[in-house]
């Protein structure tokens, strides 16, 4: 208690705003739809909420468009860590900030694909002389482990239903199959043609000349990014803020007063709730993959959401609910009662369902029964599809030395051993069980968004798509962002006027606590420091694939796209 009182922060000072200012917009940290609330159980004191989540990102920029202290926007060398769809809404905030007349301008040593995308927006885009652009469209890359399976002796046992369900192909096969290929490539193209029509519409672009330079790489040093018209100027930093400062009238020899967006962020946070209505919407955030259990500000749990539910349901101030999903999926159970827990809420309150750059599979089945499903253009969902996958050592065992013997007392006592493969019963069992998830699941979204069973399954197989062709087939209602979502929300509700109320509220352990304080680490800091990011992310895929329990509904395979 003596350490937490010397070392626990006390309340933030909110950054001062000074009159000539330009806004920092370097997005050089993780950005999470929901920066998250944490509480410590035993220490009140040390309990925060951050503002550096999209949205107060996004409300912070839209604050300064009638800031008068803040001139304009700096974008400055970003190697921004956001998922596509989380970029197009910070590059829809700024859109709407240049209506104000202030300026926007952007700086790069190294323009990444993504970090181009955004910084498109700005009036006058920089590279340094040095630099380098990345524009060459999109691609995913699978690993297929057959082979290895074979080698190793250390196998997978898989059953899925839906013939695009290809979170598991790579334990059956060794090269992709042409329905995976199909539809990796259907929403790749997707994807890229939002990105080409954007940029296309700020740079004055024709998309076909986009591509072009795409293609050949065009866009690969300075000199051949400013002859492809996707940057304005090749000039060093010095030069950059030289501009700035001519920019809002200040001598050479003034320093910038630079604010950054997370500092912004805190600030506009006071200013843009109306805490004149007692009338709330509820913001529900679902981030991360669906476990079974409580829950995490990098999991979604049934134990948190549906905690956060109730409070929303029962809270009399709270007249409608805003459910944002931003999930590939998970644990069929979990999906499950999360659904129920909304299909109790929406006959008490509307539930508008707001979708990120995921909501596939779990994250679907959450949000087939709202009133209404917003999407972004961008939003990879659907999956509606089943799998089971159970690890089997029996060949490793054999090739170590190592036999195992069961004794049992009745003749199905031994459902599933490591060291031992399925047998034809326990393989019966395992699918009888997926049947009627998948079952279940195809009920779920048939009633959801009323559609005959056969228009379910045309659209179905554990096939993903895009917002823009989700709308479509009748997966979603409207595309947009958590703005319309609200929007919408609102009129459901009959408001006016209102405040937004976010959940969860998640509590940290002690442990780290002490690992903020820089007193300790914990064993997932120590593991990334030895391993790196790259090989950091395949242990934790492989982690997460040990931890997963019962039937999943998840998306076929991993979302990063590059």
């Amino acid at each position: 208690m003596v350490l937490g009182l010397l070392l626990g922060p006390s309340e933030e000072d909110i950054v001062k705003v000074k009159p000539n200012s330009v806004l920092d917009l370097r997005l050089d940290f993780p950005i999470k739809d929901y920066a998250g609330k944490v509480v410590f159980a035993e220490y009140p004191f040390l309990n925060e909420d951050k503002k550096n989540g999209l949205f107060n990102l996004i409300d912070a920029i839209h604050y300064a468009a009638k800031d008068n202290n803040i001139k304009g926007i700096s974008i400055d060398n970003n190697f921004i860590d956001a998922g596509i769809s989380q970029t197009k809404a910070l590059r829809a905030a700024l859109l709407k900030f240049k209506e104000s007349g202030k300026f926007i301008v952007a700086y790069a040593d190294i323009y990444t694909q993504k970090d181009y995308y955004l910084s498109s927006v700005a009036d006058t885009i920089y590279l340094n002389p040095v630099g380098m652009m990345e524009f060459k469209g999109l691609y995913s890359e699978n690993l297929y482990f057959k082979d290895f399976q074979e080698k190793s002796g250390l196998k997978m046992e898989v059953i899925r239903l839906g013939k695009y369900k290809s979170a598991v192909e790579p334990y059956l096969e060794n090269e992709m199959s042409d329905n995976n290929r199909e539809q990796i490539s259907v929403y790749l193209n997707s994807l890229w043609n939002e990105i080409k029509l954007d940029i296309s519409k700020s740079r004055q672009i024709p998309v076909e000349r986009l591509n072009y330079v795409a293609d050949s790489l065009l866009a690969r040093t300075p000199i051949l990014a400013k002859n492809s018209k996707l940057i304005d100027k090749i000039s060093y930093y010095d030069e950059y803020l030289n501009d700035i400062k001519k920019a809002i009238n200040l001598d050479s020899k003034d320093d910038i007063k630079l604010i950054t967006i997370e500092d912004y962020a805190k600030y506009a946070a006071t200013k843009v709730q109306n805490y004149s209505t007692k009338n709330k919407i509820a913001v529900i955030y679902a981030e991360g993959e669906i476990i079974y259990g409580e829950g995490d500000q990098n999991t979604v749990g049934q134990g948190s959401m549906n905690r956060s539910l109730q409070e929303a349901r029962e809270d009399d101030k709270v007249k409608a609910i805003v459910l944002r999903i931003n999930s590939p999926g998970g644990s069929g159970l979990a999906s499950e009662l999360i659904w129920r827990e909304i299909e109790l809420t929406k006959k008490v309150k509307p539930v508008i369902v707001s979708m990120g750059d995921l909501a596939a599979s779990g994250g679907y089945y959450m949000a087939t029964n709202a009133n209404k499903i917003i999407a972004e253009p961008t939003t990879i969902t659907g999956s509606i599809g089943v799998f089971g996958i159970l690890p089997n050592g029996n060949e490793l065992a054999d090739k170590m030395g190592i036999n195992a013997e069961q004794v049992r007392t009745n003749t199905n006592a031994v459902t599933y051993s490591f060291f031992e493969p399925l047998n034809d019963k326990q393989r019966m069992f395992l699918e009888e069980g997926i049947l009627e998830t998948y079952e279940l699941f195809i009920k779920r979204v048939s009633e959801g968004r009323n559609l005959t069973r056969e228009e379910v399954e045309a659209i179905a197989q554990g096939r993903v798509w895009t917002g823009v062709d989700a709308i479509n087939i009748g997966l979603v209602d409207e595309l947009g962002g958590l703005d319309l979502a609200l929007q919408r929300a609102a009129e459901a509700a009959g408001l006016e006027d209102y405040k937004t109320k976010e959940f969860p509220v998640f509590e940290i352990d002690l442990e780290k606590m002490l690992e903020d304080f820089g007193l300790v680490k914990t064993k997932s800091t120590i593991l990334k420091e030895e391993l790196g990011e790259e090989n950091y992310k395949i242990y934790q895929e492989i982690k997460a694939l040990k931890e997963r329990k019962g039937i999943q509904l998840l998306f076929p395979y991993s979302a990063e796209i590059k």
